[in-house]
């Protein structure tokens, strides 16, 4: 079973990103944990390996670059995909997330349909051309 990391303040954002991962055949079974901010990400990425980390940037507490550069210094996730999901839409905002090691970047709003395809590229499907926006 592949374990996502979901990390998002919004419970609103959580559901939908639940609901969405958890209806999508294509994506087999999940085991989805969630966590409210970056803190409490901190408390339940070592429970183990992770396939993907799932994460807002504006957070309370440690925000989502904090997070990202975190994980990409620890020896045991350092290897762990990243997507953003953000509000934050410049160029500017999704360099920076990409530099800090995230490997996908989705802007909100976005549908089912583009976060589960994200979501496949990021875990080991063929990437389709032009997904990463």
């Amino acid at each position: 079973m592949r374990r996502v990391l979901l990390v998002e303040d919004s419970a609103s954002m959580r559901t939908f990103v639940r609901a969405a991962l958890t209806s999508a055949a294509a994506l087999g079974q999940l085991e989805i944990a969630e966590a409210q901010s970056g803190f409490d990400a901190l408390r339940l990425l070592p429970r183990g390996a992770w396939d993907l980390v799932i994460t807002d940037i504006n957070m309370p507490d440690i925000n989502g670059l904090e997070l990202i550069s975190f994980i990409k210094k620890s020896e045991a996730h350092k290897s762990t995909p990243i997507m953003i999901i953000s509000t934050a839409s410049s160029e500017r905002d999704r360099e920076r997330g990409l530099s800090l090691g995230a490997s996908s970047y989705l802007v909100k709003p976005f549908t089912a349909e583009a976060l589960i395809q994200q979501v496949l590229d990021q875990m080991g499907a063929e990437p389709a051309s032009g997904a990463h926006a």
